[in-house]
């Protein structure tokens, strides 16, 4: 580590850097080189495999799986963005990357997160518009309004992400040329920058802030007149499918959510903590939810679940026939309709 260190100087700015995650490891930092290319590998695989399943069928071409979709797309970028180049950085002790480099990671880590967030807030629309007011669905849920929204998820993206990544590349980094870190984020490189830091530092918090207490006040709102309205339904089945629906929703929420306020409550306040346990929580956050959003919608997800399994076994699911049959006897049952 030494020989990439550099003492502080207040009379340069340093615009080349190593990356090095996960320092404490030292010499065991190459053994998570094939771990974590499996779980690259599974995030690439499985998320594209719902993307396809869902391209390819017709009866899944509706706002609902459209939106899960893109939020699996974007999965990929963010992994993407991230992953290789931390791979880099196992293989070779420290990873060197320029200023401009480290800017642009960085702004595609924040850009690919908070889309996240945009798409969660689409979705819960989208269930609250279906369960709340089912007969005006196909009126409401168009997809010019699917257009909207993606608009206004880029530009909520873009309007939090660029000015963080302005003004960090305005900072001056003279403390070190060494990023204890395997990405590019914006905690990271403010802890090698010199200078009066707390205008930037109040603007990450604010923004985050901000971000998360708009999304979760909307998402708390929406989830919990949906919830209520869907146990005021009649049919027991139509209420079973609502609550399960919206409970894969809400287990992506809280994976997305949870993650992020722990890795930032760490960061900023419990300084005592160590890099590597740092370094963890961020691998965790930026990680965890493309690995684990397809699994939850690929197996809680019934229709998308049956494709899955005819396309990677070709077969017809069993699930299908006794569902299909068991909607006919409600139906038959509720019209009055001998079985």
């Amino acid at each position: 580590m030494e020989k990439y260190e550099n003492t502080t100087s207040s009379n340069i700015s340093y615009t080349s850097f190593f990356l090095v995650g996960f320092p404490g490891l030292r010499e065991w930092r190459s053994l998570l080189v094939l771990p974590l290319s499996c779980l690259y590998a599974l995030i690439l695989s499985a998320n594209a495999l719902i993307i396809y399943t869902v391209a390819t069928h017709r009866s899944l071409h509706q706002p609902m799986y459209v939106l899960i979709s893109l939020l699996l797309a974007i999965n990929i970028c963010a992994a993407t963005t991230v992953v290789p180049q931390m791979l880099a950085g196992f293989v070779y002790y420290a990873n060197p990357v320029s200023l401009e480099g480290c800017l642009t990671q960085m702004f595609f880590i924040y850009f690919t997160l908070l889309l996240d967030y945009n798409l969660l807030l689409a979705m819960a629309l989208d269930r609250y518009v279906a369960i709340c007011h089912p007969l005006r669905y196909a009126d409401l849920v168009t997809s010019q309004l699917l257009g909207l929204l993606a608009v206004a998820a880029l530009i909520r993206s873009l309007a939090v992400t660029v000015p963080l990544v302005v003004l960090t590349s305005r900072a001056r980094f003279c403390r070190t040329t060494v990023i204890r870190h395997f990405a590019c984020e914006y905690i990271a490189l403010l802890s090698i920058a010199c200078g009066d830091l707390t205008f930037n530092n109040r603007l990450g918090l604010a923004m985050r802030l901000i971000t998360v207490t708009f999304d979760l006040s909307l998402l708390g709102a929406s989830y919990t007149r949906i919830v209520y309205t869907a146990f005021r339904i009649s049919s027991g089945n139509a209420r079973a499918k609502a609550l399960h629906t919206c409970g894969s929703h809400l287990l992506v929420i809280f994976t997305i959510y949870l993650s992020g306020l722990s890795t930032s409550i760490v960061f900023r306040f419990a300084k005592s903590v160590s890099q590597d346990i740092q370094n963890l929580l961020s691998a965790i956050y930026l990680m965890l939810p493309g690995a684990l959003n397809p699994i939850i919608y690929g197996v809680r997800t019934r229709e998308i679940r049956q494709h899955v399994e005819r396309l990677l076994w070709g077969r017809e699911s069993g699930l299908v026939t006794r569902d299909q049959a068991k909607r006919l006897q409600n139906m038959q049952s509720e019209r009055g309709i001998p079985g």
